[in-house]
């Protein structure tokens, strides 16, 4: 098989949940434990540090594995769902895995794995620990899939792990109340592995220290760790002002990330520097700033508050859920300087509601679904937008929704593109085609 047939081998024959929701997610643990003893246990081979939470887990991730990047140590990165390409989900220093290592490892074992019918995630997994420990990374960045408890990433043992928030997301899976859903994140909890927690919250709060109690884990809450002071724009950058609670003077690092929900996500990131640098990062001060300063030129990250243009001016965000949105809409207030156009799609299994009621009336909106089965189609959301007055035409695909956008928009307007991790992802891709 060439590159394109091994992905379609992994798109068609494999459930996936971004394509198809909720039938492919796997409520244990069985088949990665199976894939992975078939591969002699690669994840036992590297260090690694475990990422979890609603929102944030995606950024938080990607400026751990620059942190560590800068500091010398060669690592691994794995997230998901990917924008443009599959490799995305599996770096080694911010480079993709290559086309020949996936064409390679699924021609070696799709003949073992097929018996054991895996989910496309769990085969996505499985490359990663294997690629990972084959070109022996140092330390491995391992974002959780969906929840944490019963995702396929938790049968690593790593050296910290990390909650980013909780909010109401998959709650066909994972619960419809915040402690239900923290009970499912907490999960990565492992026995006497620290844990950061990146938002401190009165519901959720009880659930981790217990979890981290019954573990015997040391608990530590970012906010008592690092107490923010300011964020705000420098340049290209933004300047995130802070300081270390029992630590005299301020201290300030660049970001690319822009994004108002960042200052949360950067805070746990300082957090879990203020505890890896009892180990892997004493006397790495330098390269904790550093990394987070390049975070987007060592990983690639896309698709938070990233900005496209500037005349007019275009923003897209994976931003999908309600909390999320939240802070999405916050930020889309602070615009005055003319008009905001939003180009936005959902999946069908989403809470459409507590997204629409957010969204600003004054905006003009361009409805348009992803190029996915679990898409909502762009007639319908039309229809249910409409109750909350968003008002707007619809559109078959994200590139023409985008193109009208343009036509209608003023040189000193707003073009926002989200509502689904799957219409940014169409959006990127169209871009990407008319460059190449």
């Amino acid at each position: 098989m060439n590159y394109q047939e091994t992905l379609n081998y992994l798109y068609e024959k494999l459930p996936m949940f971004s394509r198809v929701g909720a039938a492919a997610y796997k409520k244990d643990l069985h088949n990665i434990v199976q894939l992975v003893k078939c591969l002699d246990h690669p994840e036992k081979e590297f260090k690694s540090i475990h990422v979890a939470g609603t929102n944030g887990k995606g950024s938080t991730s990607h400026m751990l594995a620059s942190i560590f990047q800068e500091a010398g140590y060669k690592t691994g990165l794995y997230t998901s769902p990917h924008l443009i390409d599959f490799r995305e989900r599996i770096k080694i220093n911010g480079k993709d895995i290559s086309e020949n290592d996936v064409i390679e490892f699924v021609e070696k074992y799709a003949t073992h794995f097929e018996h054991i019918q895996p989910s496309f995630f769990e085969w996505t997994l499985a490359l990663c620990f294997h690629h990972f420990a084959k070109e022996k990374v140092d330390i491995a960045i391992i974002e959780t899939g969906l929840g944490g408890r019963l995702d396929s990433t938790n049968i690593i043992n790593p050296l910290l792990s990390v909650v980013t928030n909780i909010g109401l997301d998959h709650t066909d899976l994972l619960g419809n109340d915040l402690a239900t859903i923290a009970f499912e994140k907490a999960g990565i909890i492992k026995a006497q592995v620290p844990v950061v927690i990146g938002e401190t919250v009165a519901e959720t709060k009880p659930v981790f220290l217990k979890k981290a109690t019954d573990e015997k884990s040391p608990i530590y809450f970012a906010n008592d760790i690092i107490k923010f002071e300011s964020f705000v724009p420098k340049g290209t950058y933004s300047m995130f002002t802070y300081n270390v609670i029992g630590e005299e003077g301020l201290k300030q690092v660049l970001s690319p990330l822009h994004g108002i929900y960042q200052i949360q996500n950067i805070s746990t990131v300082l957090a879990a520097c203020q505890i890896l640098k009892l180990n892997l990062l004493k006397s790495k001060e330098p390269a904790i700033a550093k990394g987070i300063e390049k975070t987007i030129i060592n990983t690639g990250l896309m698709g938070r508050w990233q900005k496209i243009s500037e005349s007019p001016l275009v923003i897209c965000d994976t931003g999908h859920n309600e909390h999320g949105m939240q802070q999405i809409c916050q930020q889309l207030k602070g615009f005055t300087n003319g008009k905001i156009h939003c180009i936005l799609g959902m999946v069908k299994d989403k809470s459409h509601a507590a997204v629409l009621h957010l969204l600003p009336t004054a905006a003009t909106y361009y409805f348009t679904k992803a190029h996915l089965p679990r898409a909502l189609g762009e007639n319908e959301l039309q229809n249910l937008a409409l109750t909350y007055n968003l008002n707007g035409a619809a559109y078959p695909t994200v590139i023409e929704a985008y193109q009208a956008a343009i036509k209608a928009a003023s040189s000193n307007d707003l073009i926002f593109i989200g509502g689904s991790t799957f219409v940014v992802a169409d959006f990127l891709i169209g871009l990407n085609n008319q460059v190449n």
